[in-house]
């Protein structure tokens, strides 16, 4: 069994894309949360999520367009945020924001014979605290305080765009990184389950055209210029 994990996409088709160009041949899809804010194609990469996704939770992102709230951004992020948001309020539609809304928070579920000899494997997925706060930045070092109380041999989180594997007395924290934003490189960052064992992966992908696509957008000059310098890895 090949099971993929994307998150934090962040309306970036062209790098969604090239993850699929390599890797859509899963047979499971897991999405961690953030499909919205700060990329040009919130309508295409709402619809595979929700078309594809076996298991998703929601992001900040999700839930701040999804209830027309807050998402706590750090920095200038918060300016890009709210800005590419109000765009993006205009090119989803009810069906779209409420599959944004309805996203869980956690979920937590049992793997059937991911490969061949192996047993059941069990997988907890949340989008930034494993106990459920989604606007909790908690690096690789911190994230093991958040366990009371978890029980799963993987743990799947996000929300930091940084891509790490961390082994723990039982568990295994994930963190894939990145599809559309990525903090650790320019790439787009995923992860692949397969043969019991999870690969962390990158891809290059056509950031031009993401940025082109963004040039086109309604929002200032001052965001588009500083998402730019963001894509870029700048």
């Amino acid at each position: 069994m090949k099971i993929l994990i994307v998150s934090d996409i962040h309306a970036n088709l062209p790098a969604l894309q090239a993850v699929l160009d390599k890797d859509g041949d899963f047979d499971q899809l897991l999405f961690l949360g953030d499909l919205v804010d700060y990329g040009p194609n919130p309508k295409e990469c709402v619809k595979f999520i929700r078309e594809n996704a076996n298991y998703y939770v929601r992001g900040n992102h999700d839930n701040a367009l999804g209830y027309g709230v807050d998402c706590n951004c750090m920095g200038t992020f918060r300016e890009y945020s709210i800005a590419t948001r109000e765009w993006h309020k205009t090119l989803l539609d009810e069906n779209d924001i409420r599959f944004l809304r309805n996203m869980p928070t956690i979920d937590s579920f049992q793997l059937d014979n991911p490969a061949d000899g192996y047993e059941e494997t069990s997988i907890y997925m949340a989008h930034a605290s494993p106990q459920g706060d989604m606007f909790k930045y908690l690096n690789q070092d911190e994230i093991g305080g958040e366990l009371n109380g978890i029980v799963a041999e993987y743990i799947l989180v996000g929300h930091t765009h940084v891509q790490y594997k961390k082994k723990m007395d039982y568990e295994m924290i994930v963190n894939p990184g990145s599809v559309g934003l990525s903090r650790d490189g320019g790439q787009a960052c995923y992860a692949v389950f397969e043969g019991n064992e999870i690969h962390l992966k990158r891809i290059d992908y056509d950031v031009e055209k993401t940025i082109s696509d963004l040039m086109k957008s309604p929002v200032s000059q001052s965001v588009k210029e500083g998402l730019k310098k963001v894509l870029l890895h700048k």
